[in-house]
């Protein structure tokens, strides 16, 4: 089982990044997907979430309106675009897969956004 997150980096603030995460190994198509973040010296905190077939999103307050959480079962593949970003999302950002019918969950090795001038 893989998760691999890519599409962090350094971005100003008010800038844009599209964070991908491709999964391997197990039914994505039958696994919930979100994304969760912790930045240093904070909880974990889940910023974004879709049910597996994709027809129910859920969002964070603190990014509602901003972000925006996807999937392509085709491709095995979840993203959050992330618009108008602020030095407060600087965090790892991590995948997460899971299944209450399996009773699995999975994560991926997470990928850094900063957020800064």
């Amino acid at each position: 089982v893989q998760l691999v997150e890519s599409g962090g980096g350094l971005v100003q603030p008010g800038g844009s990044l599209r964070l991908s995460c491709a999964a391997s190994g197990f039914t994505f198509s039958s696994y919930a997907m979100s994304w969760v973040r912790q930045a240093p010296g904070k909880e974990r905190e889940l910023v974004a979430a879709i049910t597996s077939a994709g027809g129910s999103t859920n969002y964070a307050d603190s990014v509602k309106g901003r972000f925006t959480i996807s999937r392509d079962n085709a491709k095995n593949t979840v993203y959050l675009q992330m618009n108008s970003l602020k030095p407060e999302d600087t965090a790892v950002y991590y995948c997460n897969a899971e299944s209450i019918v399996a009773g699995q969950g999975y994560w991926g090795q997470g990928t850094q956004v900063t957020v800064s001038s």
